[in-house]
């Protein structure tokens, strides 16, 4: 059985990676829902060292964010596009993963990197550790990252390692071995990325994983350590609707993907209300109409 490709970043620096980048160009997006907080400390790290050398747009994906991220990430001197934006001409949606494609839609770059909002252990090296075996190897349409979630730092993964993980090794096991299968920084071809559909809810990465594999083969899939993830930790109440849809979306991939219970699939909680899952799709963005560029003056 085929292994999901990792690679050892010993090495390379961002030298390096700009001696192999050509003429390709890169987009880094961050998805943002009211990460006032955070999102600014991680552009100023990203605008003065690599915009304009190894990164050629920096885009903050803002999803109607109500405590100021748009104006903190603009005046940090990132480009921001609301998702009303993308939902104009595309119609709406919500959730993490229509935030991605959002975002894919806004950007222009060969290749894209995701950070999430909320990192706060995060460095330069990750873009670039990122980007390079997308540089190095041709196969790759989608690479995750790997790293340490200190236990005695509040841990983390609960729903890779009690869902994701054990799912993918019933169901996928050629890709079981991927370590951060959840991971939110991770970076794809674009020409790649945009031939599969992308999960509306949390299922979003789980459901690229299968849906890169599927479509492009094993080798398409890669991994990159990128040491220590710091990030805002979630309530055990957000988690089980994550679970649910990571859940949700892979056995909706399977061969003979279940009949669910109810025709609206609901997650019941024993002191909360019944919520409806977010097991939406969009489309791939090859199926669809060019859609026009935002002006960078309307961007802002």
């Amino acid at each position: 059985m085929s292994a999901v490709k990792t690679f050892d970043p010993t090495g390379w620096d961002l030298a390096l990676a700009l001696s192999l980048k050509g003429d390709r160009t890169v987009s880094v997006c961050i998805p943002c829902r009211n990460e006032a907080q955070t999102v600014g400390d991680l552009i100023r790290m990203i605008e003065p060292t690599l915009v304009g050398t190894l990164v050629d747009e920096l885009i903050v994906l803002d999803d109607d964010s109500t405590d100021g991220t748009d104006e903190i990430a603009a005046e940090a001197g990132a480009t921001v596009v609301p998702v009303d934006f993308v939902h104009f001409f595309h119609g709406a949606a919500r959730g993490k993963g229509n935030a991605l494609w959002a975002s894919l839609l806004a950007s222009t770059g060969d290749i894209v990197v995701w950070i999430d909002g909320d990192i706060t252990s995060f460095t330069t090296d990750w873009i670039v550790r990122l980007v390079m075996p997308l540089l190095i190897d041709d196969e790759l349409g989608l690479v995750k990252a790997n790293y340490e979630r200190p236990s005695h730092l509040g841990g983390g993964g609960r729903t890779t390692e009690l869902v994701a993980r054990p799912l993918l090794s019933m169901y996928f096991p050629e890709i079981a071995d991927m370590q951060q299968p959840l991971a939110g920084e991770f970076a794809g071809r674009r020409s790649m990325l945009e031939a599969i559909p992308f999960a509306t809810g949390w299922g979003v990465e789980i459901g690229m994983l299968i849906d890169m594999a599927e479509k492009f083969g094993i080798q398409s899939l890669g991994q990159v350590d990128l040491g220590v993830r710091l990030h805002r930790h979630h309530k055990l109440e957000t988690l089980a609707i994550q679970a649910a849809e990571v859940a949700a979306t892979l056995l909706l991939r399977t061969p003979y993907p279940p009949d669910f219970a109810e025709d609206v699939p609901m997650l019941h909680r024993k002191e909360l209300g019944p919520l409806q899952l977010n097991i939406g799709e969009r489309p791939p963005v090859n199926s669809l109409p060019k859609m026009a560029q935002l002006p960078s003056s309307d961007r802002k």
